[in-house]
């Protein structure tokens, strides 16, 4: 066995690099403005995305069969296999990338056949990652009640990408049962992760009052509680965008209704969330924070509240939400930069691909207050 091979310590957080890029291309063609230039940058973005995909799927498949004790150890750890959602979540953001920002490069035939198929592996991927790991996390992992942490959300928040992006594909469906159960599955498909949502925030909410803030490298994970928000309402509002003529006019109109009335309240708290995970942010970088691939955390969350924010600009005509979008947008852009930049940086020196460190004796608890 080559303890040498750089692909020993590939885990599958790194397909949270190809997720924060393939936002960056989605969430700038789902902009309510036109900026000169940006559908050309986006285009750029998106091909850089599906390369990375390419590349990193590539990889981890020589890793599972290089070093299958580390790939099983990865599953054994209740801090690395809740990344196996991330796998996922890059398949559902590329393909949906590629229908959104690829129509113009590839043209739109093939870029509905690589979205069916990337939607599709991705929900199946998704939906086993969203049973699979809380089974582990039950039935294998010794958690200590001070371990909660937002990474519990990565595997559940999986089928919302999916409600979220399927609705695109309805369209391209024949008419009837087929158009109906694709626009209800996502439905169900937004519920199932809504519910489990639920009840792992509250959880990790009570671990950081009552064992205060994280250790300082995964204080940017605190931006994963974003993503589900955000998610969630990009999911309604695609589907309520794609709903009349598909289901009966009076759940058409219910579905436009809630995609507002659920899309706000959710929106509002998200900012809330943003302003308290800023804070922290700012309070751990005084305190030495480094930079570490949790910092990809910075970007697809806040991508989907840039698509949510966006749909309820074009559902509501409201200003405010047009440049509470775009802000969002600048905000995304320069997380990416930074985000991308350091990992290119740390991929030069090697840094990244290095044996982990060995883990602290002392409990999680004890980490925290010491931060």
């Amino acid at each position: 066995m080559n303890t040498r091979d750089p692909l020993r310590h590939l885990g599958p957080n790194w397909y949270a690099t190809v997720m924060g890029t393939a936002i960056v291309a989605s969430a700038g063609a789902a902009l309510p403005v036109a900026v000169p230039g940006l559908r050309g940058a986006c285009e750029a973005v998106w091909a850089l995305a599906a390369l990375m995909l390419l590349t990193l799927v590539t990889a981890r498949a020589l890793h599972w069969a290089r070093h299958p004790d580390q790939a099983r150890r990865h599953l054994g750890d209740p801090a690395v296999a809740p990344f196996y959602g991330c796998l996922a979540m890059a398949l559902l953001a590329v393909g949906g990338s590629t229908l959104s920002v690829g129509t113009g490069v590839i043209g739109e035939s093939a870029a509905v056949a690589v979205d069916a198929v990337l939607w599709t592996t991705g929900t199946v991927v998704g939906l086993g990652a969203a049973a699979a790991i809380p089974y582990l996390m039950v039935t294998r992992h010794r958690i200590a009640p001070g371990d909660a942490s937002p990474v519990w959300l990565l595997p559940i928040v999986a089928p919302m990408v999916s409600a979220a992006l399927g609705p695109a594909l309805v369209p391209h469906l024949p008419a009837g049962q087929w158009r109906q159960a694709l626009l209800l599955g996502c439905y169900g498909l937004f519920g199932m992760s809504l519910l489990a949502t639920l009840l792992i925030l509250p959880v990790v909410f009570s671990r950081l009052v009552h064992h205060g803030p994280l250790p300082l490298v995964l204080t940017p994970t605190l931006f994963l509680v974003l993503g589900p928000l955000g998610q969630s309402t990009t999911a309604v509002n695609a589907v309520a965008g794609v709903a009349p003529g598909v289901v009966a006019e009076p759940y058409a109109r219910a579905m436009a209704g809630f995609a507002v009335l659920y899309g706000m309240p959710v929106i509002g708290f998200a900012l809330l969330w943003l302003v308290l995970a800023t804070a922290m942010v700012i309070r751990a970088a005084r305190r030495g924070m480094g930079f570490a691939m949790t910092w990809w955390a910075f970007t697809f969350p806040i991508g989907t509240c840039v698509t949510g924010t966006a749909a309820l600009a074009h559902r509501t005509g409201l200003t405010a939400l047009t440049w509470l979008a775009v802000g969002l947008y600048a905000l995304l852009v320069t997380a990416w930069a930074v985000a991308g930049a350091r990992t290119a940086a740390g991929l030069v020196s090697g840094r990244l691909l290095a044996a982990p460190r060995p883990a602290p004796v002392a409990p999680l608890r004890e980490m925290a207050r010491t931060t």
